[in-house]
């Protein structure tokens, strides 16, 4: 079961990680100063996340959250390509933050359900964070949307460009099956 759990923590965790980075790119760029801070501060609850999982990951293999966040090689990263997906301009990370978000909250409300309490618990806090990330998402997505035709345009677009990454997060895996009552099968959300 050790292996499994690893396995599982280090898709959580570098989901989390690797959109926390992307998020972290708008520091100092965002369209206005409120908007360069909301983005940076759901960026440090994201890393916060998978900080967590990555914490717990190392417990199952003997390395640090730092050993596995900087000092694996590429091909060993577990995260989904949704959130590996590039920021592009505002609506297009505003676009990939909606999914994300709504997906997270989905996930880490049935894990509070986990019989693991370490996943129980870090879904607990989590899950507060990204409700507040889904609201600040759709608030934009209806912003944007219900702007000027550019913005409406835009958002039209990264919605369609974003989407086809979708369907892999409701994908059901054999790992999953095999942790029953402490993973989450992505096709019941």
């Amino acid at each position: 079961m050790e292996n499994l759990h690893f396995e599982y923590l280090l898709q959580l965790g570098d989901n989390t990680l690797v959109l926390s980075q992307r998020l972290g790119e708008w520091c100092g760029h965002g369209p206005v100063l409120e908007q360069d801070i909301a983005l940076t501060n759901i960026a440090l609850d994201l890393l916060g996340h998978a900080r967590s999982f990555l914490r717990y990951a190392g417990s199952w293999d003997g390395r640090s959250e730092d050993d596995l966040a900087y000092f694996r090689d590429e091909p060993e990263f577990r995260s989904a390509w949704l959130f590996e997906q590039p920021n592009g301009d505002f609506a297009q990370t505003i676009a990939r933050q909606l999914l994300a978000s709504a997906y997270l909250l989905e996930l880490y409300s049935a894990l509070r359900g986990s019989t693991d309490p370490t996943f129980a618990a870090i879904a607990e806090k989590a899950v507060k964070e990204v409700d507040y990330h889904r609201d600040h998402a759709v608030q934009w997505t209806l912003r944007l949307a219900g702007g000027t035709e550019e913005s409406r345009a835009r958002m039209t677009r990264a919605i369609g460009d974003i989407w086809p990454y979708v369907d892999e997060l409701f994908r059901d895996e054999a790992l999953i099956e095999r942790l029953p009552g402490i993973a989450v099968r992505p096709s019941t959300l």
